[in-house]
Parts: structure tokens; C-alpha cells; sequence
């Protein structure tokens, strides 16, 4: 457990190792892990919104709090304009959380972009911020993330472990570091 809680450095730290096998490998998670409920806390840093929500239980979506999370993703800076967005994303968002909670990372999970409106993302690029032509973030696949004192290293080597989509890497100096882009198209990984 020591040698994984070095792994486990602020973004930004300068002798950062790579992490043990056994830290990416979610994979071999066991099926408890999978099967237990699957509470989520996000904030929203753009909206200063905060929520911690139980969203699935029994195998089953709590289709209330799905449409919260739902709502938290929407497009802060696009008219706040809501899409259903993918199961599958909000997998891979708890699962990130849920794994780095065993290693004692309790914080919630950052939310810096979730939904785009296609007028939003063609701002962004226009304004020489990195958002493609045919982003996942359109139609709701896809989210920028970042969990305080975790490295963006580690974080995106977590997440490309669930191997449900893409993964960038987006490092940045200062403070609040880098963040990772996850979404659930096809299994691909970039650096920003």
C-alpha cells in the first residue's frame, strides 16, 4: 500500500514513478465491486455546483438521480442547454472514483466539461482551446475530469484501464495541474 500511495502524488510532482501494475488494472476488479451501489460525487468548479448521489442500485438506474447528473453535465457555458448523456460515461466516472477510494482518495470528481452544444465546442476552437470538429461532448460521451491530489498521469492510466473509450491526456503547470478527457467512443489515448 505504501508503494501505491507514492504513485499517487499531486500533479506536478517532480520524482513521480510509474505506478504499479496493479494500479491500473481494473480489469481484474472482482465482481463485488461491480455489483455493489454506485453513489458519485461530482463538482461542477464552472457553476460551483457540488452533489453526491446514489444513481444505481440492484442492477438498476435511479432515474432521478440519473437526470441530476444528467443536469450537472449540461453546458455551463453554452446556455446551460442539458442532453441525456451516456450511461456508460457515468461507469467509467464512478468506477475512476470508486478504485481511487480503496487507495484513500476520498474527493469528488471534477467535472470541468461535460455536454457541448455544437456552437459551445466550436467557440472553444475557435478560441485555440483543444476541442475537435466532431467531439464525443456533442452528444453527450464524453467529460474533462481531474480529481484533487491525484496525478494526471495516474488518473488517465486509470481510466484508459476500464477500456471503455477514449483517453486524453491534457497537462498543465500550476496548482490545479492537467486534466482527462474520458469518453465512450473507440478505445484510442492523445496527448494535448
Amino acid at each position: 500500500m505504501a508503494r501505491a500511495a507514492e504513485q499517487l502524488a499531486p500533479s506536478g510532482s517532480g520524482g513521480a514513478m510509474d505506478p504499479p501494475p496493479d494500479i491500473f488494472d481494473a480489469q481484474a476488479l472482482d465482481l463485488e465491486f461491480w455489483l455493489r451501489p454506485r453513489t458519485i460525487e461530482v463538482i461542477r468548479p464552472a457553476s460551483k455546483e457540488r452533489a453526491k448521489l446514489l444513481y444505481w442500485k440492484d442492477g438498476e438506474i435511479i432515474d432521478s438521480a440519473y437526470q441530476d447528473l444528467c443536469h450537472l453535465m449540461r453546458d455551463v457555458n453554452g446556455g446551460n442547454e442539458t442532453r441525456t448523456i451516456d450511461p456508460k460515461l457515468f461507469e467509467t466516472l464512478w468506477g475512476t472514483q470508486a478504485f481511487v477510494q480503496r487507495y484513500g482518495i476520498d474527493a469528488p470528481l471534477e467535472i470541468l466539461s461535460g455536454y457541448r452544444t455544437p456552437a459551445s465546442n466550436n467557440k472553444l476552437r475557435e478560441a485555440g482551446v483543444p476541442a475537435a470538429r466532431q467531439s464525443l461532448h456533442i452528444v453527450g460521451r464524453a467529460a474533462d475530469i481531474r480529481i484533487a491530489n491525484l496525478n494526471s498521469e495516474v488518473l488517465g492510466g486509470l481510466v484508459k484501464s476500464f477500456r471503455q473509450g477514449g483517453v486524453g491526456f491534457y497537462y498543465r503547470a500550476g496548482p490545479r495541474g492537467g486534466w482527462i478527457h474520458a469518453d465512450t467512443g473507440l478505445q484510442r489515448t492523445w496527448k494535448g
